[in-house]
């Protein structure tokens, strides 16, 4: 912490302290065997010293507390505290003193001073505290300005101010990637690095989705009847250690049908997260708005409505395919369906499907059969606008698993 202090001799003194919690005491353990010449000398210290734990004395974190050394490290999402003292070391009586402390950071300054009133008079040896508190919300150059003015008995009015600055570092690093999924789906996966020095304890780590989404957390596992985090019973998250949440979302019902409003969203939500250190220090960070890159779903899209996980091999199955109008204006839609290799239609090719108003969207019941075992992918669906002449052409639409029923059959 720097201070510039003023040349000037002053009847009060003004002393800043920033508040912390203590820290647990460690000492360096010293053994040796007992065949050795010290023999059980240094055990014996060890277990005499007051700081040790009793029946583990060789550990380095002792049982006693103590109190901060050092200014310490403040990091972004923390509570910065600060105890403020103004202590009157004449021999004076001190009128009409007003006590100010401002935060400048590199885009405001703000007041953190618990009252804005001057206090009347201050006798000899006595002195004004504050206690004053702010959730550190920016990362860089933080400067603690403390102002005192006041009035001597003989009617002169004095004023000093002393800096305090400090750097507010960075806690977490947070990285995002986004899925987006056949449907109208998104998955979000949130990729948290503690880049502290000490451990962190994960109390909550959600997203708050923006208003078109719902949204399900997807960092449980059920077990026994009951749900589990997928990071254990201890959510401890070590220095320089990495996790990855998970999270799926899902547009409201209101706005499911929408294609159009759905394909345009890119906000998808921020990430609000909450986590202790130490001594149970609580630290908060909500991040920005999180953006996607809007899927191309071009003028028309087709998604799989219904499709069976698993079909028999030369039998024909089922599926529902969804057709919807993204683009705005009216389509004339003609189905085509074009065999390939190892899939094979069942029906007519090239049936009118008629017209198809902008962001509306229909059903579509085909048939297939497949001519190969194993993962295939659904492929030859093939879409013209009879308006403008345009044809869209759709490969690997979906996936199918196809078995053979007759495998292990006796002849």
């Amino acid at each position: 912490m720097d201070v510039n202090q003023t040349k000037q001799e002053h009847l009060l003194a003004l002393k800043v302290m920033r508040l912390t919690k203590p820290t647990l005491f460690t000492n360096l353990p010293v053994t040796c065997e007992d065949r050795d010449l010290p023999g059980d000398l240094f055990s014996q210290l060890m277990r005499d010293d007051p700081s040790t734990i009793r029946g583990a004395e060789t550990l380095m974190v002792g049982e006693m507390l103590t109190l901060p050394q050092n200014f310490g490290n403040i990091f972004l999402g923390e509570t910065f505290s600060s105890y403020i003292s103004v202590h009157n070391d004449s021999n004076q009586v001190v009128k009409d003193i007003l006590v100010k402390a401002d935060l400048q950071t590199s885009s405001q300054r703000l007041n953190l001073s618990a009252s804005n009133s001057t206090v009347a008079e201050l006798k000899p040896e006595c002195c004004i505290d504050d206690v004053i508190h702010h959730e550190v919300k920016e990362i860089g150059t933080h400067i603690l300005v403390c102002a005192v003015s006041y009035t001597t008995q003989y009617g002169e009015k004095l004023y000093f101010r002393k800096f305090f600055k400090f750097q507010v570092l960075k806690p977490l690093d947070v990285k995002t990637k986004f899925y987006n999924a056949e449907t109208d789906e998104v998955f979000l996966e949130a990729q948290i690095q503690n880049i502290t020095t000490s451990p962190m304890f994960m109390e909550k780590v959600s997203l708050e989705p923006s208003i078109m989404y719902n949204v399900t957390e997807l960092n449980t596992v059920t077990n026994d009847d009951h749900r589990e985090s997928t990071f254990g019973k201890m959510s401890y998250l070590q220095p320089m250690d990495t996790r990855q949440y998970l999270y799926c979302l899902k547009p409201k019902p209101e706005y499911a049908e929408k294609a159009g409003v759905i394909k345009g969203v890119t906000v998808i939500g921020k990430l609000d997260i909450v986590w202790k250190t130490n001594l149970g220090e609580r630290g908060r960070l909500q991040t920005s708005q999180l953006q996607r890159m809007a899927p191309g779903y071009g003028d028309i899209r087709l998604s799989m409505e219904m499709i069976p996980d698993t079909v028999n091999l030369e039998e024909p199955f089922d599926i529902i395919c969804k057709v919807t109008n993204c683009s705005e204006r009216t389509m004339d839609l003609v189905l085509e369906m074009c065999n390939t290799r190892t899939i094979h239609w069942c029906g007519i090719s090239g049936r009118q499907l008629g017209k198809l108003s902008p962001g509306a969207s229909l059903s579509l019941p085909l048939a297939l059969l497949t001519s190969a075992q194993g993962l295939q992918s659904i492929s030859g669906l093939r879409l013209t606008d009879t308006f403008l002449k345009r044809t869209y052409e759709y490969d690997d639409v979906a996936q199918v698993c196809v078995v053979c029923p007759y495998l292990g059959n006796e002849s």
